[in-house]
């Protein structure tokens, strides 16, 4: 995990937490981030001083999502402990998600690979896929990305 410090358009400075940069890129570029105290979506990254962790086994869990037009497959993650900020956020990510793409369940890799053969319709998907959907995906070069999927905000 990458903890980044980020900077909206307002000026307000927060934390962010990615599983890797290429996952913060992408979701930056998927109009994804927003500001947890104004909201403002022009989300950039701050300076800050890099982080060394000894322990990899603190990352919380999470699962795919990619950016267009396979836009997700997330699993659960427990929000205990992460910041009311970063739980806010990615409840934001969720709703976006949740109300953008279709959930097509543990169908995520089939459908995926159907849209990336042009099989299917190019559109917003999401759901669970396995570590092996998601090495067989990335072998036919299907960009997949994992976020964190905690409770819904009305929930």
């Amino acid at each position: 995990m990458i903890c980044y410090r980020l900077r909206c358009a307002a000026g307000h400075e927060f934390e962010g937490w990615y599983r890797d940069s290429a996952t913060f890129a992408q979701l930056q570029a998927g109009g994804f981030l927003s500001c947890p105290e104004c909201g403002h979506a022009d989300v950039q990254q701050a300076l800050m001083a890099p982080a060394i962790t000894k322990n990899r086994s603190d990352a919380p869990v999470s699962g795919p999502i990619s950016e267009s037009p396979v836009a997700s497959a997330p699993e659960r993650v427990a929000s205990a402990g992460l910041p009311d900020q970063m739980v806010a956020a990615f409840q934001k990510i969720r709703q976006a998600v949740e109300s953008r793409c279709e959930n097509v369940g543990d169908r995520f890799a089939e459908e995926a690979l159907r849209m990336h053969h042009k099989e299917a319709p190019e559109r917003g998907i999401y759901g669970q896929a396995s570590e092996e959907d998601r090495a067989m995906l990335a072998e036919e070069g299907v960009d997949v990305l994992s976020i964190p999927w905690v409770r819904r905000a009305d929930g």
